[in-house]
């Protein structure tokens, strides 16, 4: 089994092709769009929703079986046809062309695969088993998307405002120092409105106004770690600790 590169593609007026009209094929078709594709579908049949689509001017749709040349221009393809004979042609003329194409459910004739997603705003999880459990991947993303963890997606629009500020000042941050200083009173601040606020204590924290037992050096952090990466360390240790208390007293006899 191959190891795959993890990596977002920008398909801003690329030129995507679906081959194959069912629902799997449809259901490509939402998140191509929400990436500025433009779409062009190849089945002789294809679901209503597919249709639907093609009548609102959304994508391009072909009712005809798939025929050599049909990747002509392609950025990416997806063979969606349950037929691991055209699944074949497909790939032989889009390793041809240089084309990156997902074959669902064919993995020997993919060059890249789709991950399992999760969303929160602006803040895009992909989730991989490189094809090995597709159902394990479901079972990640849904327990994903319920986790606090995903909060931290209401700071995005802050840390990229406080991001651009310190690129603009051209001033270098220990990429640690960020961690320290996405603190919970920051995340609380964000999630309350006070969004200007939280700004002004981000850029204290990560400038050293409030030091706060952060390393004085905002460019370097100090080896051995700071005070707040000492207590995030001995935190993250007691939790583990109390896992394993709590395995050992569920595994019984």
């Amino acid at each position: 089994m191959p190891t795959f590169y993890p990596v977002f593609l920008n398909l801003t007026e690329r030129r995507c092709v679906i081959i194959g009209g069912g629902q799997i094929a449809e259901g490509k078709i939402s998140k191509l769009l929400d990436s500025g594709a433009k779409i062009i579908v190849i089945s002789p049949d294809a679901t209503q929703g597919i249709r639907g689509f093609a009548e609102r001017g959304q994508i391009e749709l072909d009712l005809r079986k798939y025929q050599e040349g049909d990747l002509q221009g392609a950025f990416l393809a997806i063979a969606a046809t349950n037929d691991r004979v055209v699944n074949q042609e497909i790939f032989e003329e889009a390793e041809k062309q240089g084309i990156l194409l997902n074959a669902v459910d064919d993995m020997p004739r993919c060059s890249f695969i789709a991950p399992s997603i999760v969303e929160r705003g602006p803040v895009t999880v992909a989730i991989s088993t490189g094809g090995a459990s597709p159902a394990l991947a479901r079972k990640l993303r849904e327990k994903m998307e319920v986790s606090s963890a995903l909060d931290w997606a209401d700071a995005t629009s802050v840390l990229s405002k406080a991001r651009q500020i310190i690129k603009d000042k051209q001033i270098a941050v220990d990429p640690q120092r960020w961690q320290c200083c996405m603190t919970d009173e920051l995340l609380t601040m964000i999630q309350a409105g006070h969004e200007n606020e939280a700004l002004d204590l981000l850029m204290d924290l990560l400038l050293g106004k409030d030091s706060n037992g952060k390393c004085s050096n905002v460019a370097e952090c100090v080896d051995g770690g700071c005070q707040i990466r000492n207590t995030q360390t001995v935190n993250v240790e007691l939790n583990l600790n109390g896992n394993q208390d709590r395995m050992a007293q569920t595994t019984g006899d």
